[in-house]
């Protein structure tokens, strides 16, 4: 079975990894940097995870994902899937994401490896 590598990123920081498939949850799901509260907070926090996760349409986003990754798999000489879960500063969205992902992923047989490359970054401010 091929193992996985997930990246959590922000396109705020630094170009996104290169990888197999890019989630980029810019535009179309709800940012917790908008909420004072939850601002320098980081998707490891409830508050945070709550907010990513109730948001419509990320949980289908999630099994969507999933199942890219079973369809890499399939091919014939997959050893390593890289997905690159990213957002506008890689501290809320994309690291939730890539988190319940990879949990996602686990209890279906793969090894996961998990990487929240802009989650100590400072906040941007925008």
């Amino acid at each position: 079975m091929a193992t996985v590598e997930i990246v959590s990123f922000g396109y705020l920081h630094a170009a996104a990894p290169e990888a197999d498939v890019i989630v980029d949850l810019r535009r179309a799901f709800r940012d917790p940097h908008v909420d004072p509260r939850m601002r320098q907070l980081t998707g490891r926090d409830r508050l945070v995870q709550q907010a990513v996760l109730h948001t419509a349409g990320v949980r289908q986003l999630l099994r969507a994902t999933v199942r890219q990754v079973q369809a890499y798999a399939a091919g014939p000489s997959v050893e390593r899937i890289v997905i690159g879960s990213g957002c506008a500063g890689g501290r809320h969205r994309s690291v939730v994401v890539a988190d319940r992902l990879a949990r996602r992923l686990r209890r279906r047989g793969y090894t996961v490896t998990v990487h929240h490359r802009d989650i100590h970054q400072p906040v941007v401010n925008r």
